[in-house]
């Protein structure tokens, strides 16, 4: 059924005549007649009498009226749902318990007025995201290419924010008195980070700071979540594992964990958006004004080689990793 049919025999109804439902709609009077005259064939009924006034409605018509309006109103919001700009502005974050997460909630919070829709694409590959964000299924992903001469010329990337590392112990770890640790005092300690996707941001991160530190990240074994792992910490005297400042988590107090800072130089996860490089949803802005209003990272702060500088010019830029 066409719905623009539908929709001409909805205001031809409720006006009383064509040429009125032809000059709202911005069409000719006869397309108008030809469309409801096409309504009327699939229909298999005679929706009006045509009068020297214009139209009235059959009894058909009638009954049919009311269901017409709902499937109007029903393709219209269908529209406005994926319509970018006036729908929610959909960002995919990698996980609902990460800084990325917490930081959109933040904004949310201090302007609940936003329509945000914050989407998990659960993919390990940056190009799965890339792709969601130049076919629109999502406005913004918060991924980083490592390589951003690959990205197609419709997306750029961003810089969005740094995230911080901080060591997470039990109360056994050798290191559970620290205040704060240096990285030398990581070298020899096992660091446990299950779920290094080969190929992913993150695997390239863990690469480029252990030949930075001469740290030992290891990835052994399968990723039961992080449930499992805060279990591990708790009850083992030797290993340890690495988070973000802002992400959150949430474990029994008598696992009695401790999240340490680390200094000299800080430790930091660059955080990436990608958007298109054209027309990007118009509630981008603001989200991002808010990411550069967060507090600056130390002087001596770390970051990978690929690392994106703050916004300051339209296109991605490699940013020079601090190392120490």
């Amino acid at each position: 059924m066409d719905t623009e049919a539908v929709r001409s025999f909805v205001r031809a109804a409720e006006l009383g005549q064509l040429r009125h439902a032809a000059d709202e709609l911005g069409v000719t009077q006869q397309a108008v007649s030809k469309r409801i005259a096409a309504l009327e064939r699939v229909l298999d009924v005679r929706l009006f009498n045509r009068t020297a006034r214009g139209v009235e409605l059959t009894l058909d018509g009638q009954a049919f009226l009311a269901h017409a309006r709902n499937i109007v109103t029903d393709v219209d919001r269908a529209v406005a749902a994926i319509r970018r700009g006036s729908r929610a502005l959909r960002i995919d974050v990698l996980g609902l318990r990460t800084a990325q997460a917490v930081i959109l909630h933040d904004y949310w919070r201090s302007h609940p007025e936003t329509a945000l829709d914050v989407v998990t694409l659960k993919t390990d590959d940056p190009r799965v995201a890339v792709a969601a964000v130049q076919s629109g299924d999502v406005d913004a992903s918060f991924r980083s290419v490592t390589d951003p001469d690959g990205l197609p010329p419709e997306v750029r990337m961003i810089h969005a924010f740094h995230s911080p590392l901080e060591l997470v112990v039990g109360p056994r770890h050798p290191l559970a008195p620290a205040r704060s640790v240096t990285p030398a005092r990581l070298r020899g300690h096992r660091i446990w980070v299950p779920g290094i996707a080969p190929g992913s941001e993150w695997a390239d991160f863990y690469d480029q700071l252990t030949t930075a530190f001469g740290l030992r990240v290891d990835a052994a074994g399968p990723n039961f979540g992080n449930e499992v792992l805060l279990d591990v910490l708790a009850d083992s005297d030797d290993v340890a594992t690495l988070v973000g400042s802002r992400d959150r988590y949430v474990w029994p107090a008598g696992h009695d964990l401790r999240r340490i800072p680390i200094v000299r130089p800080t430790l930091a996860y660059p955080l990436s958006l990608v958007l298109p490089r054209e027309n990007p949803h118009p509630g981008l802005r603001a989200v991002l004004n808010h990411f550069a209003s967060l507090a600056p990272l130390p002087e001596d702060t770390w970051l990978p080689s690929w690392a994106t500088r703050p916004r300051g010019d339209d296109g991605p830029e490699a940013g020079h990793a601090r190392r120490r």
